[in-house]
């Protein structure tokens, strides 16, 4: 588990509360649902991989929350951090369950999610990199303000074991939405 202490964190429409070792199976659920899976979890050469349990690790600069909505946990977020002082920013990622895709849940849990990193950690830039055919999620970073920076070729093995390309997104303090 990543070992930074965060706050449960409050948006308009969801709250990210710090993901916990007992969220596992239902993230492990949401994970395995095809909407989601098509992007996360490609093809590992350890058949013991577990995606959640990657999912939840991380190292001291890192943060999981899970995303909730009427209390039911619907997705998860996380944010990263370079910490090198001429290099600077956040990175986030995250996935919503099937049921939650397309209704405006998962801009707000960047945005929060951005504000804390802008304003409490004090970056000044944050970085998102999502699979260049997944046009949902880049239209919702779009949403919030992030911007294509690049075309990152050959990026990331998918289901089908085959490269694809991802898009590499940024969001500067004074772009957010």
């Amino acid at each position: 588990m990543p070992r930074m202490d965060v706050p449960t964190l409050h948006g308009e429409l969801v709250t990210l509360r710090p993901a916990r070792r007992d969220d596992l199976d239902r993230l492990r659920e949401i994970l395995l649902q095809p909407s989601v899976a098509r992007w996360w979890g490609g093809p590992r050469d350890d058949p013991d991989f577990d995606v959640a349990s990657d999912w939840l690790d991380g190292d001291e600069t890192d943060a999981v929350f899970v995303i909730e909505v009427d209390g039911r946990t619907v997705g998860s977020i996380q944010f990263g951090q370079e910490l090198e002082p001429d290099y600077r920013h956040g990175t986030i990622d995250l996935f919503l369950g099937a049921d939650h895709q397309g209704r405006g849940l998962g801009p707000d849990a960047i945005r929060t999610v951005a504000r804390y990193l802008f304003d409490v950690l004090g970056h000044h830039r944050i970085t998102i990199d999502p699979s260049a055919a997944n046009d949902r999620a880049i239209r919702a970073y779009e949403r919030v303000g992030f911007r294509p920076i690049g075309r990152m070729r050959g990026y990331e093995r998918g289901p089908d074991g085959t490269w694809h390309d991802g898009l590499l997104m940024d969001l500067l303090r004074d772009e957010m939405r």
